[in-house]
């Protein structure tokens, strides 16, 4: 078995870490904690998104978050675009504040469509089609996200076969790269190895991640399960931000701090900076007023305190 040397994370806290938070999160808070992720070594976040703030009240400060980022060299920023009306606004700026890349997302599951985004599957991707036309067309980068990929809160076990259907509408329209999502943290390992071997019969295995919420408990093993088939990109979020919003009380996406951890315990180099990230992780936190949802980051917390 030959694990990865490196890892690329994408740090997804900024967007969809605090989408569902109820309290109004002030722009400056975004802009300081986008410039401690890049600090700490990332190269790779989710700054916000360009929907309705009918729906998502917490993103409609966007193009103020997108505008305040002290960009650093190799870093990339990436914003979700649903539709072609946020793919507008999102280029609408002189071109240094546009993204580098937009993120679409479908489902895999029929239902969880229809319930999330108020269509089938083949709706959705035909939503995409013009909005990953003129992305590429202006030269920036396409990201897919696939939700439900193990399981959905509808439609319970998804097949795998539903993951490469997706997978294949993807690649048709254009998506240069997909994440292969446990939106409800339900799976694990060998389910997550299913579906990703689905996947990976329509792309290239540099063009796919993994992106697993830790609902039950098990998106380290599911993170290392994907590393055993190769691959080494992962969306995580500093200090576990987001919640799953269809288990209530029920922790979401998985940290990046206790992700970093794993890696580094393997020898698995990410250029990330454990101290820096975990100070990312308080910072947000406290503005919140709760502890960060990371096990690695609590007990090395605890024992610097000591």
């Amino acid at each position: 078995m030959k694990l990865p040397s490196r890892v690329k994370l994408v740090d997804v806290g900024p967007r969809d870490g605090l989408q569902n938070e109820k309290a109004q999160v002030p722009a400056a808070v975004k802009i300081e904690l986008v410039h401690r992720l890049q600090d700490a070594g990332l190269t790779e976040i989710e700054v916000t998104s360009y929907v309705s703030p009918k729906w998502v009240p917490q993103m409609a400060d966007n193009a103020e978050v997108m505008a305040g980022i002290k960009r650093k060299p190799g870093v990339r920023y990436s914003v979700l675009t649903p539709n072609i009306k946020g793919f507008e606004a999102a280029i609408a700026p002189p071109r240094e504040l546009w993204p580098d890349e937009i993120v679409v997302f479908g489902a895999a599951s029929e239902a969880f469509s229809q319930k999330n985004i108020n269509c089938s599957i083949a709706e959705s991707i035909e939503r995409f089609r013009p909005v990953v036309e003129a992305a590429r067309e202006k030269g920036i980068y396409v990201r897919g996200a696939m939700s439900c990929t193990v399981g959905c809160p509808y439609e319970g076990e998804i097949a795998p076969e539903r993951v490469g259907m997706l997978a294949g509408l993807m690649k048709g329209i254009g998506v240069q790269h997909v994440g292969v999502a446990d939106t409800i943290g339900v799976g694990t390992p060998l389910k997550v190895q299913r579906a990703l071997d689905a996947t990976l019969a329509h792309f290239d295995l540099n063009d796919v991640s993994g992106h697993f919420h830790d609902t039950y408990g098990q998106a380290l093993g599911n993170t290392l399960a994907s590393l055993q088939m190769g691959v080494w990109q992962f969306d995580t979020s500093v200090a576990g931000l987001g919640g799953c919003p269809f288990a209530k009380g029920a922790t979401g996406n998985v940290a990046t701090e206790d992700v970093v951890y794993l890696l580094h315990g393997m020898g698995i180099e990410t250029g990330i900076d454990l101290d820096k990230l975990i100070d990312a992780g308080k910072f947000i936190s406290d503005f919140l007023g709760r502890k960060p949802n990371s096990r690695a980051a609590t007990a090395l917390l605890n024992k610097r305190a000591n």
